[in-house]
């Protein structure tokens, strides 16, 4: 602070090599305009600015959401994820179909019924043995 009470402003000037650097960081999808920054402590608007001016793909008319390589981009991710979620399943019910058919040749080879049946009694293994 001055003798006059008035704050001094802060004024930095950043080359054009640096703006270029920041969009294309932006552009490239490694980070978002908040991320930006809070990374090289810049105001958002300011990183915007640089975005309309120097962006080849974003120009002042338009407002900026998200660039399209980036959803394109996380469209693929969601789709590998779904094709891993779907072996996954696969590998389930294969091992659900194998299981099956071991209990059904538990149940004609050794006459053993493993599935239980809804009008079986409980057995009782968890009474208490009293003592004499």
């Amino acid at each position: 602070m001055l003798k006059t009470k008035k704050r001094v402003l802060r004024r930095r000037n950043f080359s054009e090599g640096f703006k270029l650097q920041i969009v294309y960081e932006y552009e490239s999808g490694q980070y978002s305009v908040s991320e930006l920054g809070r990374l090289y402590d810049l105001a958002v608007q300011l990183i915007y600015n640089w975005i309309y001016k120097y962006s080849k793909y974003n120009k002042k008319s338009i407002q900026v959401v998200e660039m399209k390589n980036s959803a394109q981009q996380k469209l693929k991710d969601l789709e590998q994820k779904v094709k891993g979620l779907e072996q996954a399943l696969g590998r389930k019910q294969m091992n659900i179909d194998y299981l099956e058919k071991m209990i059904d040749l538990a149940k004609d080879e050794f006459d053993i019924d493993i599935k239980k049946n809804s009008n079986t009694l409980p057995s009782g293994g968890s009474k208490t043995i009293g003592t004499k």
